[in-house]
């Protein structure tokens, strides 16, 4: 079966950020051109952090991730990822900035700055422009903010401590537990058009990512997370391939469902998609797909060379199917 063409894909709205988000982009936009990308704004790394920390801007990596991941297959569109994903190597300030977060800070600068109503979104269109890209990309938020994670034993000389990491990149790499996540600020204002667009979704999908620092902070913003659980759309989440180091060590599929079930307990699922190969016990993924309302669908979606990535035609293929049923 091939995927449909563009009028007949159906209104999807894509959650989450960094790698996670750009495989499913990769794999959405072959399905439909009515694709929404809601991107998490925490960031305190990289080149993100350091143009975070020095304009006060919202951390522009992920969105530029999500971006590129809209690009079309042809040369246009492969040029333009190329020239947003490209890092700059130097012994100078430049030093592993990306091209495509300069490109976006400077036309949120120019369209009035970040205090202007609008401007961050008109900068991010204006970009998708440019690149020719299948979808829209926008903020969770529309203010930079820090994630804090819960962590059991991040001192390893204090193995049963519970104590507070601040910062994504942080938490990214605590070597304890993480137990859940919070947002600073607490009640940060969700950006309009996110919630236009989910509200007006026919699938929400969440994953595959980072689960405390990609996928489950949408759920911390009240407004948003809101809109996510009341939204008459149906919703699917796409299960990572492996645990992510640091944060999700030794998780099974079924406790990334049963993390999302404790940061959202009003949230319903009607899917769950998971590569077959990497579930080791069916049965309790089931019942943990079934607690949570849905029902669950596995499938080939790994890269046919073993690692642990998803291929986007593949993913892209079960998309389509679970969109037709």
């Amino acid at each position: 079966m091939k995927p449909p063409g563009p009028k007949a894909g159906p209104k999807v709205v894509a959650l989450g950020g960094g790698h996670g988000l750009y495989a499913s982009l990769s794999a959405l936009r072959r399905v439909t051109d009515r694709l929404t990308a809601v991107v998490t704004v925490a960031d305190d790394g990289g080149s993100s952090g350091r143009l975070r920390r020095e304009l006060g801007v919202l951390p522009p990596g992920d969105l530029r991730m999500a971006l590129a991941a809209l690009c079309g297959d042809d040369e246009w569109g492969q040029t333009w990822r190329d020239v947003v994903q490209h890092r700059f190597r130097s012994e100078g300030d430049l030093q592993d900035h990306a091209v495509g977060n300069l490109l976006i800070v400077a036309l949120w600068e120019l369209l009035g700055g970040t205090s202007a109503p609008g401007s961050t979104v008109a900068g991010l269109d204006w970009v998708g422009r440019l690149l020719g890209a299948h979808g829209r990309v926008l903020p969770m938020a529309a203010v930079p903010m820090d994630i804090v994670a819960e962590v059991r034993g991040a001192d390893p000389a204090r193995p049963d401590e519970i104590t507070h990491v601040k910062g994504q990149a942080a938490c990214a790499k605590t070597p304890g537990a993480v137990l859940g996540v919070s947002l600073v600020p607490a009640d940060p204002p969700a950006c309009p058009e996110a919630l236009a667009a989910v509200d007006e979704a026919d699938w929400i999908v969440f994953g595959p990512g980072s689960w405390f620092t990609s996928v489950l902070p949408h759920l911390k913003v009240p407004a948003l997370a809101r809109a996510l659980t009341t939204s008459r759309a149906r919703r699917v989440v796409a299960l990572n391939l492996a645990p992510q180091p640091g944060e999700t060590d030794d998780f099974s599929p079924q406790r990334h469902l049963e993390v999302l079930q404790a940061h959202a307990p009003d949230l319903s699922v009607d899917v769950v998609l998971a590569d077959r190969a990497v579930v080791d016990d069916p049965a309790a993924l089931d019942k943990a797909v079934q607690d949570l309302g849905g029902r669950l669908v596995l499938a080939g979606v790994a890269a046919a060379d073993g690692s642990p990535r998803h291929e986007p035609a593949r993913l892209a293929q079960a998309f389509v199917q679970i969109f037709a049923e």
